[in-house]
């Protein structure tokens, strides 16, 4: 089978407190989609942490000491800087208009993901209403896929992505940051190649492959289409944790 990733159109905008699983439900039946065993709901990091209140007002946040230090160095809003730093395990490279931080949850990103692009807060200036990425994204995915399976009985994956850069590589792709029921790593150890070679250290990334994909049809700007579905995943699902995809430090070359 094919590889598949469809647009799912017509979901609204994300207020806090939503049911993401009623409102993706409610689109596959308006787009005559219907869900099948082993398909995979590929959600954009935005609308999770919007539905799960993930927003903060700058003008609510006093700045630590720490925070005015790297302010001064990447000439950011030292209140931004302080959301970066309370998100984050460690700063790990700080110049002007950047900090590279390890996130709480362990994946290294840019300004902890803290988006400040299509977002709208409740009350007050819009410039000043940030969003932080969801509190544990692998327990959101479950929880989607979930309510699904008790609505539907159909056992599908769930994926939440977000956009990182790369040390190595210019530009941003999509990377997955949430996982239920996809693996993250396809460990191919120990298959032969087309001319009967054993292979000993390939593991694919499927799960970030899959994030690309879906984020290509997603669009990264005005294309409100936070949601796609994906069929005919050429791997079997399983469970798994975004912890699959990060790196030790051990063997991370970039630390």
């Amino acid at each position: 089978m094919s590889l598949q990733v469809l647009p799912i159109s017509g979901i609204p905008e994300i207020k806090t407190g939503d049911v993401l699983s009623e409102i993706i439900l409610k689109a596959l039946e308006e787009n005559n989609l219907s869900l099948q065993d082993e398909d995979i709901l590929v959600l954009a990091q935005k609308i999770v942490s919007k539905a799960e209140g993930r927003f903060v007002n700058l003008t609510t946040v006093t700045p630590s000491a720490k925070a005015y230090e790297y302010a001064e160095i990447t000439q950011k809003d030292p209140r931004f800087i302080e959301l970066v730093l309370r998100e984050s395990r460690s700063v790990l490279r700080c110049r002007l208009g950047t900090i590279i931080v390890e996130h709480r949850n362990g994946f290294v990103c840019a300004n902890a993901g803290i988006d400040h692009s299509n977002v709208r807060g409740p009350w007050g200036n819009s410039e000043d209403w940030v969003l932080l990425l969801p509190e544990d994204a692998d327990s959101s995915a479950r929880v989607i896929r979930d309510q699904v399976f008790q609505k539907t009985q159909k056992r599908i994956g769930v994926m939440i992505i977000d956009s990182h850069g790369r040390a190595w590589r210019m530009g941003t792709v999509g990377v997955a940051i949430g996982l239920a029921g996809v693996p993250g790593l396809v460990d191919l150890r120990g298959k032969p190649d087309l001319y009967g070679y054993r292979l000993r250290i390939t593991m694919i990334g499927a799960a970030d492959e899959l994030a690309a994909a879906a984020s290509l049809v997603m669009g990264q700007a005005d294309e409100g289409t936070p949601v796609v579905l994906v069929r005919g995943f050429p791997y079997p699902l399983r469970e798994s944790s975004i912890q699959e995809l990060i790196r030790p430090k051990e063997l991370d070359l970039f630390r």
